[in-house]
């Protein structure tokens, strides 16, 4: 077992919480991540004595373009543009966790925020996608409000800071040039502010936005990261995702008989159809309508093409997690390079589902491990990947054999199985790959009983408490918005 500091560390914060998991069965004890959560309680003990200054709000005044004198603009003195802001002298460093999927980051994250010391009366745990979504909502609202040449980042960043002393990203990850221009700032400002970071990532922060345009302007955002946060490799050889689990029977083909009729029995059992019976509904979203087809207490029903044949996109897949909590889609089809936008989008949609903590139902044309390629590729994966130790799974698909379970049994090993996405004729970046194998990885705990039955109060043990405390973290997802 790994050396921490027993004798030290109080009756509170991430160890005791860990060690409290581990007793009781829900955890597994592991030597590399306890090295891991004794770096999480090193930053909860700084914490408890951790003292924020008091955000000090810029004026609009401050963020105008600054007007040139006739001798200025005579002489041809141009202005530097924004003045670099210095981290808080006392701010503590925060952690930044990266690791392939299964690795244990959600874990690692709800464990640190759930321990956060009293003394930490503002903090937001949110996903680093709808962290830039709100982002970007803000700036917009700046610059309709007070033309497009004010520096709006440090009145947003003023804004968040005054809300979260300790703000947890989820998932960060830079994929996009707009993201890239605006980061370095808002990250700089979030520090002066002293908000304290802790963010978990599926890479090393030196090869975050590797191949995007301009990369060499957000490297200043790269060096930002490496000196003022602990970076922390999560990857083990244990995949915390291949703990067998009880099946829930969740997913069903469409070309099954009884597939509508198991639809129809999720759709009650998540829904509250003596309550509230079974009606559309119509949310707005940035002034555009989204329709419901079919709701029930905290349950929507879609097919697939009725919530991804169309234009929408992340930040509608959020304000429907916001506004519910358990999903049935039906008629999920096999999806190729000719719909790529599609598996983009439910692949959004997953990750949008999946950190809401809801509950997700599928009927699918095809076992859940093909969803984003077809037989033949796999199979052709399967021959190309020989040397990797997969022969009996090989011979499976060879055979033409069912190869759902030796495809799981596949997607179970992220060394191989990013190796075979980024082999993939449909997915041919590695964050497309990534995104990819995190899907599928989700889709399968999604598909687990014990994460339909959480929040539900149906465990065998701690039934009412585990609701209530289900409830308080979707509160949190909830409040994710600024």
């Amino acid at each position: 077992m790994a050396q921490y500091r027993q004798e030290e560390y109080k009756k509170t914060g991430p160890i005791a919480e860990y060690d409290n998991r581990v007793h009781s069965g829900r955890l597994r004890d592991d030597e590399h991540q306890r090295t891991l959560i004794q770096a999480l309680q090193d930053l909860h003990d700084n914490l408890m004595s951790y003292n924020p200054p008091k955000v000090v709000h810029p004026t609009i005044e401050s963020l105008q373009p600054k007007k040139k004198g006739f001798l200025s603009s005579l002489l041809g003195s141009r202005d530097t543009g924004p003045v670099q802001m210095r981290a808080y002298e006392g701010l503590p460093k925060g952690l930044y966790m990266f690791g392939d999927v299964g690795s244990g980051k959600t874990m690692l994250m709800d464990l640190f925020y759930d321990t956060l010391p009293s003394n930490i009366h503002s903090k937001t745990r949110i996903h680093f996608h709808n962290f830039m979504q709100d982002v970007h909502k803000e700036l917009h609202k700046m610059k309709i409000q007070h033309g497009n040449d004010i520096d709006a980042i440090p009145f947003v960043a003023a804004n968040i800071a005054e809300k979260s002393t300790v703000l947890c990203f989820d998932e960060f990850q830079c994929t996009d040039v707009a993201d890239a221009m605006i980061l370095r700032r808002l990250i700089e400002s979030l520090m002066a502010h002293g908000t304290v970071l802790v963010t978990t990532s599926n890479r090393h922060p030196s090869d975050l936005y590797k191949n995007g345009i301009q990369r060499d302007s957000f490297i200043p955002c790269i060096n930002l990261l490496l000196e003022q946060l602990r970076v922390l490799n999560l990857d083990s050889t244990t995949d915390y995702r291949k703990i067998p689990r009880p099946p829930s029977g969740v997913y069903h083909h469409p070309l099954d008989p009884a597939a509508k009729s198991h639809a129809e029995h999720w759709f009650r059992f998540l829904g509250d159809p003596e309550n509230d019976p079974s009606h559309s509904d119509t949310l707005h979203v940035w002034g555009r309508e989204i329709h419901v087809p079919r709701a029930s207490g905290k349950a929507c029903w879609f097919t697939f093409n009725e919530l991804m044949g169309k234009a929408t996109g992340a930040a509608d897949y959020l304000e429907l997690v916001r506004s519910y909590e358990a999903f049935i889609i039906t008629e999920v089809p096999g999806m190729n390079l000719r719909s790529r936008d599609l598996a983009r989008r439910f692949i959004t949609f997953v990750d949008a589902v999946y950190e809401g903590r809801g509950k997700l139902v599928l009927t699918t044309a095809v076992p859940l491990t093909q969803l984003f390629m077809a037989r033949d590729e796999i199979g052709e994966m399967l021959r190309s990947s020989s040397k990797q130790g997969i022969k009996e799974a090989k011979q499976a698909a060879h055979e033409g054999a069912d190869v759902g379970d030796a495809m799981r049994s596949l997607m179970d090993d992220l060394g191989m199985n990013m190796t075979m996405m980024k082999s993939s004729s449909m997915f041919t970046g590695d964050e497309e790959a990534f995104a990819f194998a995190r899907a599928l990885s989700r889709l399968s705990e999604m598909g687990s009983r014990e994460w339909v039955e959480r929040g539900m109060g149906l465990e065998k043990e701690g039934g009412l408490k585990e609701k209530r405390d289900w409830e308080m973290v979707r509160s949190h997802y909830h409040q994710d918005s600024y």
